[in-house]
């Protein structure tokens, strides 16, 4: 049955990259999955839609519903919990990994960017939590991950490196820290609950689809960018029933795995990749 078996997970940012494979491997282990994205269809420069991934999950014998969902509306967010919860049942695991993503000096962020990074990156993942909370508090608990990034990490300097000077990651470093602080803040609030809430970063640049094509990675770091299975298998990790629940942190993948000592497996649960 799974380490998740007879659970419902609704994770965002799903028609590719780190949304899709979480999907994948909380499937993998019993989960029924809501999958969230804007759009079910292809994405006019990217490859991956929501219909592929939960077509993925659905022939390794998986359970997966596909809701497009703009994220950026606060009545989409109402109608994404509200179509889970109609086609799953109540839910138990929520993953925020849907993000805007802008790299761009700060003189040159408009005021549009700049309210749709935070609606993202910060609104939506308070909003579903607030709206999926009840159902877990109803069912004795249940776990909440954000995906954040190192951009959140304050830069080192000065002196500066070039990413800091030029990289132009303030405003998204800045959304995901407030992600971050939101991640600890509620999961005091909720600890009686036996509700974990915990943020969780890649150590290293996964080479998604969507970082490939902001161009933010340099080719000599490519060679050393994260499997995606590591933050796949830590975010399975985070959403297992366990005594006693991780709850509270700001953690890495890798060194979460270590932690644990627990080895990544593939996407669909198999040998490790």
């Amino acid at each position: 049955m799974g380490s998740l078996g007879g659970l419902v997970a609704l994770v965002t940012g799903a028609s590719r990259g780190i949304g899709a494979a979480i999907a994948e491997r909380l499937a993998a282990e019993g989960a029924a999955v809501a999958i969230a994205a804007r759009s079910l269809d292809a994405h006019p420069h990217l490859p991956g839609t929501l219909r592929e991934t939960a077509a993925r999950i659905e022939a390794r014998g998986g359970r997966a519903v596909a809701i497009a969902c703009d994220l950026a509306d606060p009545a989409a967010r109402a109608r994404l919990v509200e179509e889970a919860r109609a086609a799953l049942g109540p839910i138990d695991l929520l993953v925020n990994n849907a993000a805007a993503a802008f790299y761009v000096p700060f003189e040159q962020v408009s005021e549009k960017r700049f309210r749709v990074m935070i609606e993202l990156n910060v609104r939506a993942p308070w909003d579903l939590a607030q709206r999926v909370v009840p159902d877990m508090r109803a069912r004795g608990g249940g776990a909440i991950v954000n995906v954040s990034s190192a951009s959140a990490a304050h830069p080192a300097g000065p002196p500066y490196d070039d990413f800091a000077a030029h990289g132009g990651a303030t405003l998204y470093g800045a959304s995901k820290a407030a992600l971050d602080r939101l991640s600890t803040g509620l999961a005091g609030e909720l600890c009686a609950h036996a509700i974990a809430v915990n943020s969780l970063s890649p150590v290293a640049a996964v080479l998604t689809p969507g970082v490939l094509a902001l161009g933010v990675v340099p080719e000599a770091f490519r060679a050393s960018a994260e499997p995606i299975e590591w933050i796949a298998e830590a975010a399975l990790a985070l959403c297992e029933p366990r005594t006693p629940r991780i709850t509270g942190r700001v953690l890495y993948s890798k060194p979460l795995l270590d932690e644990l000592g627990r080895a990544p497996r593939a996407l669909d649960g198999g040998s490790p990749p």
